[in-house]
């Protein structure tokens, strides 16, 4: 059971892993070649604060996918196991982490762009 869990943690970073390289092959290409790529003229209108907000509301899922988890191993609920808890505490500390580290290289770039000289 425990292999299915770890597949399942798995997948889940694959496919984060490859939406996130998409995106950041997104955010390097220029507008204007974007719409001229045929079946990708869709995501040129995808703004900064969508990915952003998508970013924290995938986190905030995951958190609370893992308090109801905790909350039902407390209680007792029946086919909640200890080890899918402790795996749903780690899923959710490892995305909150990944979100702490996006906000300080924004911040870092965006103090960056503020010490230009004019």
């Amino acid at each position: 059971m425990s292999d299915l869990h770890v597949n399942q943690v798995l997948a889940q970073i694959r496919s984060l892993q490859s939406q996130a390289s998409a995106t950041s092959a997104i955010s390097r290409t220029a507008p204007s070649s974007v719409a001229g790529m045929g079946g990708v003229a869709d995501q040129s209108n995808v703004s900064f604060t969508s990915i952003l907000k998508n970013g924290i509301d995938r986190v905030d899922s995951v958190q609370r996918q893992a308090q109801k988890t905790v909350t039902d191993f407390q209680r007792g609920v029946p086919g909640v196991e200890l080890p899918q808890v402790m795996l749903d505490l780690q899923k959710s500390s490892i995305t909150f982490r990944g979100a702490v580290e996006v906000r300080n290289k924004m911040v870092s770039a965006y103090q960056e762009i503020m010490n230009m000289p004019i």
